[in-house]
C-alpha cells in the first residue's frame, strides 16, 4: 500500500513537472527554482474501464507575475482557475484570460504557448486535471518562438 501511494506521488510529481514545462529532469526530493510556480499533487488514478489510461489532479500556484516555460502535454489538460486570474494562450488561439470559475483545455497535441499570472500584484490558483496514457510522457519542452 504504502509503495503504491509512493508511486502515485512520484508520477503526480512528473505531471507537475510536465504541466510546468520544466525542462530539466526532477524527482520527488528535488526543489523547484525560486519563483516557479507551486505545486501541489493530489492525486492520481488509473480509469476504471479505459485500458492504460491514467488521471491527475493537482494545484498550481503563481506568484504575482509568475509564469511556466512553453511546453507542450501528450494528455488532455482541464484547467479550472480557484483565484486571481490566468492569462493562457495555444499556438494558433488569440490569448485569453481567465478568473475564478473559468476554465481553459489544452489538447494533446497543443503547444501551450503561455501560461502567466495576469497579475503583478496577486497570486493566481488553478486546479487542473489531466487524462493521459501511462507510461507516456506528460510533457515536452518547446522552444520559445523564433529561436532555432
Amino acid at each position: 500500500m504504502k509503495s503504491t501511494r509512493v508511486l502515485a506521488f512520484n508520477a503526480s510529481v512528473w505531471i507537475a513537472a510536465g504541466l510546468l514545462g520544466v525542462r530539466d529532469s526532477a524527482s520527488a526530493g528535488d526543489s523547484i527554482a525560486a519563483g516557479s510556480p507551486t505545486v501541489a499533487a493530489l492525486m492520481t488514478r488509473d480509469l476504471a474501464g479505459v485500458p492504460n489510461k491514467e488521471a491527475s489532479m493537482i494545484t498550481v500556484t503563481y506568484l504575482p507575475g509568475g509564469a511556466s516555460l512553453a511546453h507542450r502535454h501528450d494528455a488532455q489538460v482541464f484547467v479550472y482557475v480557484l483565484e486571481g486570474a490566468m492569462t493562457m494562450q495555444v499556438d494558433g488561439a488569440a490569448p485569453v484570460t481567465v478568473g475564478p470559475g473559468q476554465t481553459f483545455y489544452e489538447g494533446p497535441h497543443d503547444v501551450h504557448r503561455v501560461s502567466a499570472n495576469a497579475s503583478q500584484t496577486e497570486p493566481a490558483k488553478i486546479l487542473v486535471f489531466m487524462i493521459k496514457e501511462k507510461g507516456k510522457p506528460t510533457s515536452s519542452a518547446v522552444a520559445a518562438k523564433g529561436a532555432p
